[in-house]
């Protein structure tokens, strides 16, 4: 998922440097939202993974 998130703030970044604002406003949200839940998960599974039964 952060391939994913590195990947659309690529594509944020050379289509704003094209001029195309749109595109980029809607890559990076999309990047954002993405990053957060990554971290959301990433957390989880830390906290999941120290739990000794």
């Amino acid at each position: 998922m952060l391939r994913w998130t590195v990947i659309f703030i690529i594509l944020a970044l050379i289509a704003g440097i094209f001029g195309f604002g749109g595109i980029a406003a809607g890559a990076a949200s999309i990047a954002k939202v993405l990053f957060f839940i990554f971290i959301v998960l990433f957390l989880l599974s830390l906290i999941s993974g120290r739990r000794k039964i």
